[in-house]
């Protein structure tokens, strides 16, 4: 059996990444005829406050920097939060301080590629308080009164991510906002199961520039780029999209503040760097996928 397990490997080292891009692609264009998932087509169209939070420097481009550039070229004032300083990435076998400079200067580069303003935590990676957190998000909620938050969520793998979504939940937790929440995904896709939000994405060049800034986790996030092309395949759109999962903030709140039954780690897969894997990231965890659809609905 290992034999053959070495065999399949070996074979598929040798199939290039864009043949696997172009089966999935061709694969999802089916699926979507198949089942004809529907959501909605929103396109900014300016007048808006938008907020992203990003757990680490990156995240931002890596979920949804389509989104942020459409917002830009509409005319919406967008603030990019980014809550850790993303130290504990090992790449280039930097120290962790040096890391957390380097991913500040990064992160700065990126808000320039895509012209909007950022807000530096800084909190130090794995080491911060949630109370500290809330406090400070309640803060920026205060000052920059957004219409629109764009959040992580608990469809990740990634511990610190869901350690800010939480706290984003619980920052929520005083009074009714009137802003709206959209979940994005960071590797981990909502799938047709959660979306229900379709942004089309008109300058890819500008997400690829930004992706760009961000040359310690270069390696890491270039598998960010390919959900676009697949939603587009299986939506049946004429280019590239984002999707999102739009939860009004109680819904959010709910969700986020319940105790999790299975580690993260154990129920999500994320995108890797090698795309033949890319089909298992959509299909495991699925069934939690529909527990947190029915409990947004109740």
């Amino acid at each position: 059996m290992s034999g053959g397990r070495a065999k399949v490997k070996s074979l598929l080292r040798g199939v290039s990444q864009d043949s696997f891009v172009f089966l999935w692609s061709a694969a999802f264009g089916i699926t979507g005829k198949l089942l004809r998932p529907r959501a909605r087509i929103d396109a900014p169209t300016g007048g808006q406050r938008v907020m992203v939070v990003a757990p680490h420097p990156d995240d931002e481009v890596a979920g949804c920097g389509g989104t942020i550039r459409e917002h830009r070229r509409a005319g919406d004032a967008v603030t990019v939060v980014c809550v850790t300083d993303g130290r504990r990435s090992t790449a280039f076998g930097l120290g962790a301080d040096e890391m957390a400079a380097r991913r500040q200067q990064e992160a700065r580069a990126a808000a320039g590629a895509l012209d909007v303003d950022l807000e530096w935590l800084g909190l130090p990676e794995g080491e911060w308080r949630p109370e500290e957190l809330v406090e400070r998000l309640r803060g920026l909620f205060a000052e920059i009164r957004p219409d629109l938050v764009y959040a992580p969520s608990r469809i990740d793998f990634h511990f610190e991510h869901e350690r800010v979504a939480r706290a984003l939940a619980t920052a929520l937790a005083d009074g009714e906002p009137p802003w709206t929440v959209r979940v994005y995904a960071i590797q981990v896709p909502l799938t047709p199961v959660l979306t229900n939000v379709l942004v089309p994405v008109s300058d890819l060049e500008t997400v690829e520039r930004s992706l760009s800034c961000y040359r310690t986790q270069l390696g890491s996030l270039q598998c960010t780029l390919r959900p676009r092309r697949y939603a587009a395949r299986l939506y049946g759109a004429v280019g590239p999209v984002e999707e999102f999962w739009e939860l009004a903030p109680e819904e959010y709140r709910k969700l986020h503040l319940q105790p999790r039954k299975r580690p993260l780690v154990k129920t999500f897969r994320g995108l890797r760097y090698d795309a033949a894997s890319d089909p298992m990231a959509y299909l495991q965890g699925l069934r939690e996928r529909w527990w947190l659809a029915r409990k947004a609905r109740r």
